[in-house]
């Protein structure tokens, strides 16, 4: 048990060791590391720690922020190499080692421009500065609570919009990968943010209700907190992602890499991999082309450097083909009906690609995600519009010859980002997210009359 990698909790007066500890397992089902628990009470005493805090001038957090992410992307923090870190995030997650270093590198670059990112999206005519305006754009509060998703390493990458807004942070790291939480509150801190200005704060799962409760606005991921959260206006939620293609016209094929490339890229973890595909003309030609795409991607351990699939324990491995294909009886299985578990002999699987043909655009199974390369091919006419496309995290449409329905889809409110011609509708960067910018949820317009200004 010595040789376990121990992950603290990060305080407002330090590192703290729990008693109560949880054993985080590798995808072989070896356990690798401990992280402590910390109970209620120390959660609320943070938060009035973070709440007595001052906040850091804007020109020393954006020093400290580009600071942050080279330490980030290149030191040795809480003992652990970036390669090391790198290694333990892909064995843990079962996320292939070439997407966790491109999440390393991104997390850096967002580190690096988020200050100018979020002034970027200031409303017209808001500024700071009272003197110079009569509208002010402000923080809605002073301490924000995350619960953090463990999906994907770049995930973490979204609140430091809450720390360059000058927002007191506390995040409760996802149990499922809590390595890039804990490397980025503690890079955060060795570049010069005060403890009480971020801290780290591993719970039981019944302890979150009590951060969540107790900070000023939370940020929380995960499917299953959107229903009990989705009323409070203190808490915005990110679910999941039922990222989206268009295809319309009959010059796709040139498109078959791109659109393979979004169904898979990051082997299939993130929120803006495509789960469905809306074909107009003949979906069977597109399924058949992408499963022969996708069938011939290689099976390797999550660590190996030409690994492109996740990884699970096989026993999470099964149990998600057997969801898979309970939800797929009645549709056409171009890839995977057989099952996804190609088991490597250790304890662990790597989940296959799936591509499965549905019959109408309304087919229950379109807003099934997965966490590995799976995707639903629906048919799509003119006359269906919009409607189907809805709730899309991101929409990239291909071969719209029509202004009318991309300004319709621009108009729906229930798609994040649209991408329209050749562009990777995985693209991101720190200025153009797939879900909009929690910036949006985080500040406010104020108005502002001063008489000698009248």
């Amino acid at each position: 048990m010595s040789d376990l990698i121990q992950l603290a909790a990060l305080g407002p007066r330090g590192r703290f060791q729990a008693d109560n500890r949880h054993e985080i397992r590798s995808v072989t089902e070896l356990p690798v590391a401990e992280m402590s628990l910390v109970p209620s009470v120390f959660v609320y005493r943070s938060l009035a720690a973070l709440r007595q805090a001052p906040t850091m001038p804007a020109a020393e957090r954006a020093a400290a922020l580009t600071k942050a992410g080279q330490l980030f992307a290149t030191e040795t923090i809480a003992d652990l190499s970036v390669r090391e870190y790198e290694h333990v995030v892909s064995r843990v997650s079962g996320v292939p080692i070439s997407a966790v270093r491109a999440a390393t590198r991104y997390i850096a670059d967002v580190a690096r421009q988020v200050c100018q990112a979020v002034q970027d999206v200031r409303p017209a005519g808001a500024d700071r500065d009272p003197r110079a305006r009569r509208l002010v754009w402000s923080r809605r509060a002073d301490v924000l609570a995350v619960n953090a998703a463990g999906n994907h390493p770049a995930a973490q990458s979204r609140w430091l919009e809450a720390v360059a807004l000058g927002y007191r942070v506390a995040v409760r790291p996802s149990p499922r990968e809590p390595f890039t939480a804990h490397r980025l509150v503690g890079a955060l801190r060795a570049a010069g943010f005060r403890d009480d200005h971020l801290v780290l704060l591993p719970t039981e799962p019944t302890v979150s209700d009590d951060l969540i409760g107790g900070a000023d606005l939370a940020l929380v991921y995960g499917g299953e907190v959107i229903g009990k959260y989705a009323t409070d206006r203190s808490v915005l939620t990110q679910g999941v992602g039922r990222s989206k293609i268009l295809l319309t016209g009959q010059d796709w094929r040139h498109q078959v890499d791109a659109i393979v490339g979004s169904i898979g890229h990051a082997g299939g973890t993130t929120c803006t991999n495509t789960t469905a595909i809306f074909v107009e003309h003949d979906p069977a030609q597109v399924a058949d082309a992408i499963a022969q795409r996708l069938a011939n991607l290689p099976s390797r351990p999550p660590e190996a450097e030409d690994a492109v699939l996740p990884v699970q324990s096989v026993a999470t491995a099964r149990m998600l083909d057997t969801y898979l294909r309970s939800h797929g009886a009645g549709t056409t299985a171009w890839l995977g009906g057989d099952g996804i578990v190609d088991e490597l002999g250790d304890g662990s699987a790597v989940l296959r690609p799936a591509v499965f043909q549905v019959g109408r655009g309304d087919a229950p199974q379109l807003g099934i995600e997965l966490p590995f390369p799976c995707v639903w091919i629906a048919p799509w006419s003119s006359a269906d519009g919009v409607t189907p496309l809805r709730n899309s995290l991101a929409l990239r449409v291909i071969g719209a010859d029509g202004q009318a329905l991309i300004e319709q889809i621009l108009d729906e409110p229930t798609i994040g980002t649209a991408y329209v011609g050749d562009c990777d509708d995985h693209w991101s960067t720190p200025e153009l997210l797939p879900d909009g910018r929690i910036v949006e949820f985080l500040m406010q317009t104020k108005s502002y009359v001063n008489a000698v200004l009248c």
